[in-house]
């Protein structure tokens, strides 16, 4: 790894952070708030959150094994993303070096900062590329960016593969696993004390449930964190989110158990259906298959109340759909459609007789699906 004041943008490394009026504040008896220009009558909401999350880290430092100068909370995943871009890129000069398919906003983050991005194609059996993005890589490549489990492919890096490219890269590689706890690849944070050149997204929207609350995890070094700390937006997580986010942290472990034992299930579905040509193996909470006509699927299921991802466009994926993993029940309603799905007898519009008549049936209750 290069010096991280080689990696980072010289204006960043010499940027002094907006000071919040709470910053010096250290502690003590404090009963008259008068620093904020706040209004002073209680509404519960009436005064600026924490701008440092205290509460909320200390709880996800329990819960990773992590110390808190290793965490940052972002407004998603996606304000992680960006600020990986605004503090190691310079606009118009620097580059990153990202696979795919995978997941959009990491060339749309790059986009709108004005970093070219190196796109490399996974394996055909979508394993990582690792010598071709290293490959890729030149003097101006400041950030790599894997998915891992990937998305939408669905499958996790082996971490060794993972750590190759970390111990190959001088700049900085992005790990995003916000679908790990579905995962029994193991985790980058691990194996973080031994990389400094990494940063690893994780999420509180997939596993744990509060997609709403736009959470989003970044574990990397104190040195990177202090970074992100000095370049984020000061009140970049509500008080609301935080207070919720502190109070659902319990166990997701029966969740994910039965998310995971639903995706092996609906993968054996999958693969009886004659119009399915492969499913491939997930370690996430969704399912890439590839069937015989992706648009005709994405109709029928539409037409039948479920709505999936067509990622028929993307690199490497042609004539795939990606279908989360939902309750049992909404499970049984895919599998019970796919049993009858006929391409190309499909119907054109909804508003077609036909049409009409294949949705009410399969919405009427204890329906079993024979007029399709």
């Amino acid at each position: 790894m290069k010096p991280l004041s080689e990696l980072v943008r010289p204006n960043i490394w010499a940027l002094a952070p907006y000071s919040t009026a709470r910053d010096d504040y250290q502690g003590g008896d404090i009963d008259v708030w008068l620093d904020a220009n706040e209004n002073p009558y209680d509404t519960e909401w009436n005064r600026y959150p924490d701008p440092h999350q205290r509460a909320l880290k200390a709880r996800i430092s329990e819960i990773k094994g992590l110390p808190v100068d290793q965490i940052f909370i972002g407004n998603g995943s996606d304000e992680a993303i960006d600020l990986a871009y605004r503090i190691f890129c310079t606009p118009g000069k620097d580059n990153a070096v990202v696979m795919a398919p995978s997941y959009g906003m990491y060339s749309v983050a790059a986009d709108t900062n004005d970093v070219k991005v190196r796109e490399v194609l996974l394996n055909p059996d979508f394993s990582l590329p690792v010598d071709r993005m290293l490959a890729a890589a030149d003097e101006n490549t400041k950030l790599m960016i894997i998915c891992s489990p990937n998305n939408p492919t669905g499958n996790a890096f082996p971490l060794s593969e993972i750590e190759r490219l970390l111990d190959s890269f001088e700049g900085i590689v992005v790990v995003d696993e916000a679908y790990i706890d579905f995962s029994d690849k193991g985790s980058v944070l691990s194996v973080l004390d031994k990389h400094p050149n990494a940063i690893v997204l994780q999420t509180l929207s997939k596993a744990w449930g509060m997609a709403a609350l736009r959470v989003g995890l970044a574990f990397a070094s104190p040195e990177i964190m202090a970074l992100y700390a000095k370049v984020k937006y000061p009140y970049n997580i509500s008080k609301i989110n935080q207070v919720i986010a502190l109070g659902s942290l319990a166990s997701v472990d029966d969740q994910v158990a039965e998310i995971k034992a639903e995706r092996e299930r609906l993968a054996k579905a999958l693969k009886n259906s004659p119009n399915v040509i492969e499913v491939y193996p997930s370690d996430a909470n969704f399912l890439l298959i590839k069937v015989d006509d992706a648009n005709a699927w994405y109709d029928r299921l539409m037409a039948a109340g479920i709505i999936v991802r067509n990622r028929s466009k993307m690199p490497l994926c042609d004539g795939c759909l990606r279908i989360t993993i939902g309750t049992p029940e909404e499970n049984n309603k895919v599998i019970k459609v796919i049993k009858v799905i006929k391409v190309p007898k499909v119907p054109k519009a909804l508003n077609a007789p036909n049409a009409l008549s294949d949705l009410n049936a399969l919405n009427a209750p204890n329906n079993s699906l024979t007029a399709l």
